[in-house]
């Protein structure tokens, strides 16, 4: 391995470093479907406030680490905890109620129902944080203040929207749980470059606004633009944990586990 590779390594405790309390914090995540082993051994955290790239090629196990922190995957091990609660064994619906939000890469829409129909599937109560502060409270008006491109088509059926449209309304609609911390699977996958700058814009103000994301990606030139540290999965197993800019500025660890 490259000697600067290696320095590029973060041990285990590196990801306590960060001043802003911990509102996820992983560690030695396994997962499998079936007989096949997915994640070996997954450390990671989710600062308050911070944006945190997971980068991986296709098949490096970002989407399943995400389903497995929503329960969404049947066999898995280690240890998950959300907002100082053990969530390692809660059904997915239990750990939305608490509070972590999933956007899934496929997107889920209604495809029969509208905009607005499909954002009040997503509704939650407001919710508190734990020393007493509101947390931020959404409604369809602040959503379509946040996806301007949403407000002109209320009324329209999912099924009626382009790619990039409903990857919109899929976040919205997951925003409208009034989430602490969101999980974003792949949002530029797929969608025109005008709204992936849009996106860009969108995961910038949510932070802005104090959401937490864990963002699976793979687009390195999209993740530099609103994530503050990152980790690289290679086959289920954890590369690099550091810094974005850090990330950007090691040539070495991009060829050997992002380059195509």
């Amino acid at each position: 391995m490259h000697s600067d590779l290696l320095q590029a390594r973060v041990n285990p405790e590196a990801h306590t470093t960060d001043p802003a309390p911990l509102l996820l914090n992983v560690q030695g995540l396994n997962a499998w479907y079936g007989a096949a082993h997915i994640l070996h051994d997954i450390d990671l955290a989710l600062p308050r406030g911070r944006v945190v790239a997971l980068m991986g090629r296709n098949g490096a196990g970002k989407s399943t680490t995400l389903k497995s922190l929503m329960g969404l995957v049947a066999r898995r091990s280690g240890q998950v905890i959300f907002m100082g609660r053990d969530i390692s064994r809660l059904e997915p619906h239990q750990i939305a109620r608490l509070g972590l939000g999933y956007v899934p890469e496929d997107r889920r829409i209604f495809t029969e129902l509208t905009v607005l129909q499909n954002l009040e599937t997503g509704r939650q109560p407001a919710r508190i944080w734990p020393g007493g502060e509101p947390a931020v409270h959404w409604t369809p008006e602040t959503l379509f203040d946040l996806f301007p491109n949403l407000a002109a088509m209320q009324h329209r059926p999912g099924g009626a929207m382009s790619g990039g449209e409903q990857q919109m309304l899929t976040i919205a609609r997951t925003l409208m749980g009034n989430p602490f911390a969101l999980l974003l699977d792949e949002p530029s996958e797929g969608v025109a470059p005008v709204i992936v700058e849009q996106m860009a814009d969108m995961i910038v103000r949510l932070k802005e606004k104090g959401v937490s994301i864990l963002l699976s990606e793979q687009n390195i030139h999209f993740a530099r633009l609103v994530a503050d540290q990152a980790y690289v999965l290679e086959k289920g197993v954890i590369r690099y944990h550091g810094s974005m800019d850090d990330l950007i500025a090691n040539e070495t660890l991009r060829r050997d586990y992002l380059a195509l």
